[in-house]
């Protein structure tokens, strides 16, 4: 195991800024996600501590190791890429020891490699197999099991997942955090996959641009979100945003008002801010009754519904146009001031262009500045609610 350090890295091509000033430090046996949209620097970020990609600036460490000019073989790392990338005419012990065979290890010392790694693969029975013989999770498998024998101080892994179907990524899923922890060795994944993230993640790295948004535990960036890209771009489907207005009575929208008491939060009459509340807190007024602080009702009609199996995805006109608009553009997403998407259960009696009446839990009411894009506050309970038993928190509270 080691732990991973990356000090201000940059890496520029040309006018681009693919990793702008990556500061991370990942800790011995901790399993880091590298998410983000497409072209974020996840993967060029992987790439430098691969040894792959020289960085324009910085330094890395791996352990108390400065290796920033080593190259991959020198580092102690191991990786699995998206493509699996096996040899077809080799069968699954000649692609395992490949890497032990060019080194000139002894035959003894690969045999108890290759065995070690097809036991914590389970690939026990198989090493006589060739790759168009097996499924593409056996594959995938076969290429982790590649990188095992190695026996390096860090984990790697590219997208490994990304080429297979949707059922066999969730039983490879549960194969990984399996393999994590019985080796409790350092891995760092990247992924676009935002379920890969949260459900196998000590701690997840948000990129966007090349710049680190936050880095922390899956359920702190979904709870508290550092800024409106995180925000926006944690959850399926995204966090609702509103443009508001802080009065001394509260918050004021365009077709609705939030109660809230902006005394002590550093915020004053006048001043905007950007309201977040995620599809899952918001409520029909009637199945309410076990959110303990709710807003005022707010008048809506339903627009489209999404089915989904296990919850039903219900978008709300709050405004008495007829359609919606988007017109308050962020980086994390979009802000309306008359659109609404509300997560019910799926036996709800609802339909289409139906009026309704919803609240919202003001626990999980986000409050974002629109000029730097940073979180002021996560939940605008009252002080009153408060001091009987649930907190309100903002930015830096801790328990």
């Amino acid at each position: 195991m080691a732990r991973v350090t990356l000090e201000h890295v940059t890496k520029r091509y040309e006018d681009v800024t693919a990793v702008d000033d990556m500061n991370m430090e990942i800790e011995d046996g901790e399993f880091v996600t590298f998410v983000g949209p497409s072209g974020c620097g996840k993967s060029t970020t992987m790439e430098t501590i691969a040894g792959l990609t020289k960085p324009t600036e910085g330094q890395i460490y791996i352990g108390d190791r400065e290796v920033t000019n080593l190259p991959p073989k020198d580092r102690g790392i191991a990786m699995v890429f998206q493509n699996i990338a096996l040899f077809p005419h080799m069968d699954v012990y000649e692609n395992i020891s490949f890497g032990l065979r060019l080194r000139k290890y002894e035959k003894e010392e690969i045999d108890r490699r290759v065995e070690e790694a097809a036991d914590i693969v389970q690939l026990e029975g198989m090493l006589n197999r060739m790759p168009d013989e097996m499924s593409g999770g056996q594959r995938q498998r076969v290429a982790i099991a590649r990188a095992l024998v190695r026996e390096p101080d860090v984990f790697l892994m590219d997208e490994p997942l990304a080429n297979l179907d949707a059922k066999l990524r969730v039983h490879m899923r549960t194969e990984l955090q399996r393999l994590h922890r019985r080796l409790d060795t350092t891995i760092i994944y990247v992924t676009h996959d935002q379920a890969e993230a949260m459900t196998m993640s000590s701690r997840i790295a948000v990129i966007n641009a090349g710049k680190l948004q936050q880095i922390a535990p899956p359920l702190e960036c979904y709870n508290e979100p550092a800024n409106l890209f995180v925000a926006g771009f944690i959850g399926s489907p995204g966090m609702n945003f509103v443009e508001a207005t802080v009065s001394e009575e509260g918050l004021e929208t365009e077709n609705f008002s939030i109660e809230f008491d902006p005394s002590g939060s550093g915020l004053a009459s006048g001043d905007t801010v950007i309201v977040g509340v995620r599809p899952e807190d918001v409520y029909l007024e009637e199945t309410a009754g076990s959110v303990t602080h709710q807003t005022d009702p707010i008048d809506a009609r339903t627009d489209v519904l999404e089915p989904m199996g296990d919850e039903i995805f219900v978008y709300l006109v709050t405004g008495e146009g007829g359609e919606t608009k988007m017109d308050i553009e962020i980086e994390g997403g979009e802000a309306t001031d008359d659109q609404l998407l509300m997560s019910v259960d799926p036996d709800t009696d609802i339909s289409p262009d139906e009026d309704v009446r919803v609240v919202l839990d003001r626990s999980s009411i986000h409050l974002f500045d629109p000029d730097t894009d940073e979180a002021l506050r996560h939940g605008i309970v009252e002080p009153a609610a408060a001091d009987s038993g649930t907190a309100e928190r903002g930015v830096g509270d801790t328990d």
